[in-house]
């Protein structure tokens, strides 16, 4: 039986505007088997970072359940929740702007030790940072440097460090290498699936990059609009996507090979608001296959095969 360490059940994020209320994460459900790696992409404004930084309270959800080993996170106390944080961490998309700059990397990654008490004295707590730093591949000669000294690459990696200070469980991964250079991200990349290998880290991975997240993921959850439209192991979402936006995103990958007959899909029509969403599909009106179903309701995530979710109506029609 898998071990299951995180599941989400009917996970909600509203945002209230002058407008009316903005639907960023909308009846999200899913589980992670500890020790693997989910893929959440989508496009930009799709809801992937609120639905990492929700579960992870960050922001308070609106409704629905985080359970993160049989306990609801969501329902959580301020102190409980204090306490469950050191299993779960979140490494932000932007180095330069997720550490602070008046901090040196010892006080940087030092800074949830000392809140946590997890070591009192001051040498342990040196020789704790100089065993995170060598982990992330950062030299002890940088100890005392600020940020605005490192590059990138090197931000990133205090990121990194800063997570596992705690010997998390579960880490959040907000799109943690696209602000970097192809050669810092592979680099980055290789270490975080080295860490996982070596100390059973379960990932949540967001990235708007499928060719990324393809050789990193166990499975991939595709978001559209707040609501997750197909999910599937990763290998079978390549070789079998069956939602028309999962086909239409990787058609957009880059290819450096010439493929014969390789078919460029090109979504038009106008786009749903977020904002009080009709009851309907979302991706209805840039759908080439939209019928009167999908204009009635909202279609529900359905497991067609074993292990491959899809949320459309024409779609399950065909099993």
């Amino acid at each position: 039986m898998a071990d299951t360490l995180l599941r989400v059940e009917h996970l909600n994020k509203y945002f209230s505007t002058p407008k009316g209320t903005l639907h960023a994460v909308d009846d999200v459900s899913f589980t992670l088997e500890r020790g693997k790696t989910l893929g959440i992409v989508g496009e930009s404004g799709c809801g992937k970072s609120t639905l990492g930084r929700t579960i992870l309270r960050l922001i308070e959800p609106t409704s629905g359940s985080v359970f993160f080993e049989g306990i609801d996170v969501a329902r959580l106390g301020r102190t409980q929740l204090r306490k469950a944080r050191k299993d779960m961490q979140i490494i932000f998309q932007d180095p330069f702007s997720s550490v602070d700059p008046r901090k040196t990397i010892f006080e940087t990654i030092s800074e949830s030790i000392t809140t946590q008490h997890l070591i009192q004295s001051r040498e342990k707590i040196e020789e704790r940072v100089l065993e995170l730093m060598d982990t992330v591949g950062l030299s002890e000669r940088l100890i005392n440097t600020y940020p605005h000294e490192l590059d990138g690459g090197r931000r990133q990696r205090i990121g990194i460090a800063r997570a596992l200070a705690m010997d998390p469980k579960f880490i959040v991964c907000d799109e943690p290498v696209s602000a970097l250079d192809v050669s810092i991200q592979a680099q980055i990349l290789n270490l975080l699936r080295k860490l996982q290998k070596e100390k059973g880290i379960t990932y949540m991975f967001i990235t708007h990059d499928l060719a990324v997240v393809h050789h990193l993921a166990d499975e991939i959850a595709v978001m559209y609009l707040g609501r997750i439209v197909e999910k599937a192991p990763s290998e079978e979402l390549f070789k079998n996507p069956l939602h028309p936006y999962t086909k239409a995103l990787l058609s957009a990958i880059p290819i450096p090979e010439i493929i014969e007959n390789r078919k460029r899909i090109i979504l038009r029509g106008e786009i749903t608001s977020p904002i009080d969403p009709p009851n309907e599909c979302r991706f209805a009106k840039r759908c080439e296959f939209c019928t009167e179903e999908c204009r009635r309701k909202e279609p529900e995530l359905i497991e067609v095969t074993p292990g491959h979710f899809v949320a459309c109506c024409e779609v399950r029609k065909g099993h």
